[in-house]
């Protein structure tokens, strides 16, 4: 590397070593996107309020020893603890709606901690008004979907407010699942040499939601990629045990979580661009909006990254699933820069992708 570029590297690491500190007087959408503001404040405010061994990673769920449950062979049970709340706007869209978006989304939270999702609970905020026929839509919805991931919504919880005091309805949704196997995963584990896969096209829930507000002038035969990942998962965790880490792709899109991966285990992780999958109509909504796919949101595809040595027998394990046959490998992990993500550009160069910075796609889960 030139002077000029060591020079650029040292102020982002001096940067990013700095304690997260929440400058806003007040919550702006950004802080909902996924981004960097939203790791900001999870940092600064609720990692600090709440800190603890099991928090710490900052996972897409906890995995919790179980002392008082002895599994089978006498050994403690693991289990792995979710939560999440969609505030997706419109509700319906095309591919999806709130429903089975809360359902899907919280499966493949425990999905991707290596579990096998068991139970649900649903929490419903509704606003005054609210029609009681959309609420039976969301409700059958979400039936559908869990029992397509083989899950039980066993307890929940409903509230009204007052008219203009909400979104029509608002859905929070926790999980809990089983680790069958010893499986460890975790953002922490990535090591040079890795392989990074991603289950199949990019973008397209962000994409379907966007053109579903009605606010832009763009006809795209797009629909959400929403879907359970748990079985996409176990096939791929019984065919290799090489996996080191798994991320659902959501708010902030791949972008985000391979940045989360790069700083965490303190490696570079180097995407070619061109094997990036995105279909054409996603791909041209976003060059339309400005927007670079590689963060727009998907609701149903997984982020791998695997020992490089596996890589194809991965691959293999992901297309062998219907949700996995776009599957394809799309960049390996390097030992330097660390903590930074690299695209090598269609053109041939090479340039930084930095987490998602502002909200360009708000209230899309």
């Amino acid at each position: 590397m030139t002077s000029r570029e060591e020079q650029v590297l040292e102020r982002i690491d001096r940067a990013r070593r700095r304690k997260a500190r929440v400058r806003e007087e007040h919550i702006t959408m950004a802080h909902g996107a996924g981004g960097r503001a939203t790791q900001t404040l999870i940092e600064a405010v609720f990692l600090d309020a709440f800190r603890n061994p099991l928090l710490e990673p900052l996972e897409d769920g906890a995995v919790i020893q179980v002392p008082a449950f002895t599994a089978p062979g006498g050994a403690c049970a693991r289990l792995a603890f979710t939560t999440d709340s969609y505030v997706v706007s419109p509700l319906f869209f095309p591919g999806g709606d709130i429903g089975d978006l809360a359902v899907n989304g919280t499966v493949n939270d425990l999905a991707v901690c290596g579990a096998r999702p068991l139970y649900l609970s649903a929490g419903f905020v509704l606003e005054e008004g609210f029609p009681v026929e959309d609420l039976r839509r969301v409700a059958a919805s979400m039936a559908r979907a869990a029992a397509a991931a083989g899950v039980a919504i066993v307890t929940g919880d409903t509230k009204v407010v007052q008219r203009g005091k909400a979104d029509g309805c608002y859905v929070t949704t926790a999980g809990v699942g089983l680790l069958d196997r010893d499986t460890r995963l975790g953002v922490a584990r990535a090591r040079p040499g890795d392989a990074v896969l991603v289950s199949g096209p990019i973008g397209e829930h962000g994409v379907t939601i966007m053109l579903a507000r009605g606010e832009l002038d763009i006809e795209a035969d797009v629909t959400s990629d929403t879907a359970p990942l748990n079985g996409l998962i176990t096939a791929l965790l019984q065919a290799t045990g090489a996996v080191r880490c798994l991320r659902d792709a959501t708010r902030g899109g791949v972008a985000t979580i391979l940045n989360e991966i790069a700083r965490a285990s303190g490696v570079a992780v180097v995407v070619d661009e061109d094997a990036v999958p995105v279909r054409p109509d996603v791909r041209g909504a976003c060059e339309l909006l400005g927007i670079d796919p590689l963060y727009v949101a998907c609701e149903g595809r997984v982020v791998v990254v695997v020992a490089g040595e596996a890589a194809e027998e991965a691959l293999a394990a992901l297309r062998g699933h219907p949700l996995g046959a776009g599957a394809a490998i799309i960049g390996r992990v390097a030992a330097d820069p660390p903590g930074l993500v690299l695209l090598r550009t269609a053109f041939g160069g090479t340039r930084i992708v930095d987490v998602l910075v502002g909200d360009p796609l708000p209230r899309i889960c």
